[in-house]
């Protein structure tokens, strides 16, 4: 068999001990540009990392008091995290650590109450949004990292989740989908945010879901992927925030499986491992989590299961009483 035809092959399954390795090597790349130019990233990298590895089995395929520890060491006095030492606290990587040390079972090394005070002081009285930090920036997607990280602590009661829900709900459209803010084009990574952060306050019910649902499954393309809104390329990524959103609202069989799982194996590295945003791209632990978990989603064999509001591992969020 040639070589290309062993990479074809390769690339229509899974090649879990290849996407092991990618992550486990992630931190022993310091002579490459990017690894210092994500400097930023890197405790959601973890996340993302640490998330992908327990949906392929591998949940102890890094070290765990490690892992721990640099979490713990990303924290500031405030109570929220940085993305990496000596980086600004922000909500998304205090999201992060908060999962990173759920899926852990380490969140009692912690003061959960610290951080719940921390996330508080980022909501806008008056409208209900949450700040992503102290500069002020408003977005949906801090809007779910607020109460998803609250609840994940079970502190979600020291927010005003009535005020939350008006300005999230305020960004609905009237093509069914959510924007950042209020009047902002509809686009799935915020569908997603909005829907998570609805499904957690339980108000679901103020959705149009079968507007919503046609908007969602016509993301995807001719060659299987899905994109984050129309006119726009595919991106492996949108395999989970599309994918999520429609599970979430009960209609994950309105898109193409079979085409969907094919799209994101060929865009899997089958050198180095790792997933890209789509084939021949260089892979990045980012889309290599949100292609697993759209894997997962779709009922993928082998895989564990994931939950399509919190992107953690599904018996993880059971446990903790949160699963929908």
């Amino acid at each position: 068999m040639s070589t290309s035809t062993t990479a074809s092959s390769d690339r229509q399954t899974l090649q879990v001990s290849r996407h092991v390795r990618f992550i486990q090597e992630l931190d022993t790349k310091k002579d490459d540009l990017f690894y210092w130019l994500s400097e930023h990233l890197r405790l959601n990298g973890v996340y993302w990392g640490l998330t992908a590895l327990a949906l392929l089995g591998q949940p102890d395929a890094l070290d765990r008091s490690d892992v721990i520890d640099y979490i713990l060491s990303c924290q500031h006095a405030s109570g929220g995290f940085g993305g990496h030492l000596g980086h600004d606290a922000h909500l998304s990587c205090t999201l992060s650590a908060v999962q990173v040390l759920v899926m852990l079972d380490a969140l009692d090394r912690v003061d959960c109450d610290k951080i719940a005070e921390y996330v508080a002081r980022l909501q806008d009285p008056e409208t209900g949004a949450f700040m992503g930090d102290h500069w002020g920036e408003i977005d949906t997607r801090f809007s779910f990292s607020a109460v998803a990280c609250l609840s994940l602590m079970d502190r979600l009661s020291v927010v005003d989740v009535d005020k939350a829900s008006e300005f999230v709900l305020a960004c609905q459209n009237p093509d069914g989908g959510f924007g950042s803010i209020p009047g902002a084009e509809s686009h799935a990574g915020q569908i997603f945010c909005c829907l998570g952060f609805l499904s957690i306050v339980d108000r679901l019910e103020y959705v149009d879901v079968d507007t919503l649902g046609w908007w969602l499954c016509e993301r995807q393309l001719g060659n299987g992927g899905l994109n984050g809104r129309p006119e726009k390329k595919e991106d492996v990524c949108y395999s989970w925030w599309v994918l999520s959103s429609l599970s979430i609202i009960g209609k994950l069989d309105w898109i193409d499986r079979d085409k969907l799982v094919a799209f994101i194996l060929r865009c899997q590295d089958d050198e180095s491992g790792g997933f890209a945003d789509r084939e021949g791209h260089y892979p990045d632990v980012f889309h290599t989590l949100f292609g697993i978990a759209g894997l997962s989603l779709l009922g993928y064999d082998g895989l564990n299961k994931v939950d399509p509001v919190y992107c953690m591992p599904l018996e993880c969020i059971k446990q903790l009483g949160l699963h929908k």
